[in-house]
């Protein structure tokens, strides 16, 4: 079934499903990581999806695909506030590859999109690629059903349900209330209205939210990580180079292993016990299967 008429069905009849794509085909074990290490963040990317099995297993033929960057902040690649262009650029190409028909690069930053989209780099990158990237249009805002044990309906833009996959791409950063934002902090910027609310209950929107859009692929961007004074930063001090990617289908476990790179036990952030707790995914790092290459 198409994700676009999957999301409708979702919104006419209430059903939720609980796992990402992919998760139930494991026959419950732990599903397989893939993390990169390397000079290149085009390279190391194409490698993680190479190990999960080729971006065909995500991607189909004639597919419309969205992929949701983080594009916060009017900060530079090299200042860790958005993710790495480079990184965006090779999963547009791959998706190409694929078979896609269209590819749309998009999100709903906190500074203004005609500044951030270009000073990140990934609005070039991602049309070099042949993606569409479109800045949030708050004429495409619909409110819609999210069934979540906290959320149960919200602003989002329409550009997020419908496509037929949704690849999410966040950034690995330290951040004042979650203490991390990665895989599924990144779904607030799918969001509109007033996103400050979304923080009054954080741990349990993110997870709402990421059960909701259950992306189709995650690739999380630690290439670049700004480990302090996060989400913007803004001083080349608070990042650190670990050159590497981490990708996969279960979102809760890409996130916990994110925290390691910023030096923080999984066990103590609540929005992964509370999506552990809910079946979503594994955060317990002994008990995943991660796959590491070094490039």
């Amino acid at each position: 079934m198409k994700r676009r008429s999957f999301i409708k069905d979702i919104a006419v009849g209430g059903l939720m499903l609980n796992l990402p794509p992919g998760l139930t085909a494991q026959g419950g074990a732990a599903p397989k990581l893939a993390q990169v290490t390397g000079e290149d963040p085009a390279l190391i990317t194409k490698e993680a999806v190479a190990i999960l099995g080729g971006m065909a297993r995500f991607v189909s033929r004639g597919d419309k695909v969205l992929v949701k960057p983080n594009i916060g902040w009017d900060r530079t690649p090299q200042l860790a506030a958005c993710t790495n262009p480079d990184v965006v650029r090779a999963l547009v190409e791959m998706c190409f590859e694929a078979g896609a028909k269209e590819v749309t690069v998009m999100d709903n930053p906190c500074n203004p999109a005609r500044r951030t989209y270009v000073r990140s780099g990934i609005s070039k990158a991602a049309k070099d690629a042949g993606a569409k990237v479109p800045y949030p249009n708050d004429h495409k805002l619909k409110k819609i059903p999210l069934n979540g044990q906290h959320l149960k309906e919200w602003e989002i833009y329409s550009d997020f349900v419908e496509t037929d996959k949704i690849i999410n791409v966040p950034a690995t950063k330290h951040h004042s209330l979650s203490r991390v934002t990665l895989g599924m902090k990144n779904w607030l910027g799918a969001c509109g209205g007033n996103r400050n609310q979304l923080h009054q209950d954080l741990d349990f929107a993110m997870v709402d939210l990421a059960a909701f859009f259950k992306p189709t692929l995650t690739l999380l961007d630690a290439y670049r990580v700004l480990f302090r004074n996060g989400p913007q930063g803004g001083r080349l001090s608070d990042v650190k180079e670990h050159k590497t990617v981490v990708a996969g289908v279960d979102y809760v476990a890409i996130d916990a292993v994110g925290a390691t790179f910023l030096d923080v036990d999984p066990a103590e952030l609540p929005f992964l016990k509370i999506a552990r707790e809910r079946g979503l995914g594994e955060s317990d790092l002994e008990k995943l299967n991660v796959e590491k290459r070094t490039l």
